[in-house]
């Protein structure tokens, strides 16, 4: 493989792992305000939808010892762009472990909205949000296996 070829693969690899890195960090942003309303007992204030109150303080807002899921929440952010950070510079293990971590994300944002629509019958603004960063990192990490640069075998 020419060194200009290697040189432009990196370069959009960087860009995919960039644009996840910036993904995961409006979630880690989102879950550490839910976070820290949570641990000081603060009421959520929701703008769009009026279930904030019932999402937050339901039984589902924890898990067992009272541990806020997101607390949780923020610990995948973190992960997921600590892995997209290092993989943009280089570190191939970590390109490895983002898309599993993706898609156990993906998988609790699934568990989470059906509570809150089937279970709680109200939605959270944040957790709205969550979902939906969640699921473009999931697209991203999709899309990314799909179009990205595709490794040669020599």
């Amino acid at each position: 493989m020419s060194t200009e070829v290697l040189e432009e693969s990196r370069g959009r690899e960087f860009w995919w792992d960039a644009a996840l890195a910036l993904v995961a960090l409006v979630g880690l942003a989102d879950s550490t305000y839910l976070t820290v309303e949570h641990v000081t007992g603060a009421s959520v204030r929701c703008m769009i939808v009026s279930g904030c109150d019932e999402v937050l303080q339901s039984r589902y807002a924890t898990v067992p010892g009272g541990f806020p899921v997101a607390a949780l929440g923020a610990l995948a952010y973190f992960a997921a762009f600590s892995l997209a950070t290092l993989s943009a510079y280089g570190y191939a293990g970590a390109r490895r472990l983002l898309a599993p971590l993706v898609a156990v994300m993906f998988l609790a944002t699934l568990w989470f909205f059906y509570l809150q629509a089937f279970v709680l019958h109200a939605f959270c603004a944040y957790c709205l949000l969550s979902a939906a960063v969640t699921t473009a990192l999931t697209l991203l990490v999709l899309a990314r296996r799909l179009f990205g640069p595709k490794k040669r075998l020599s």
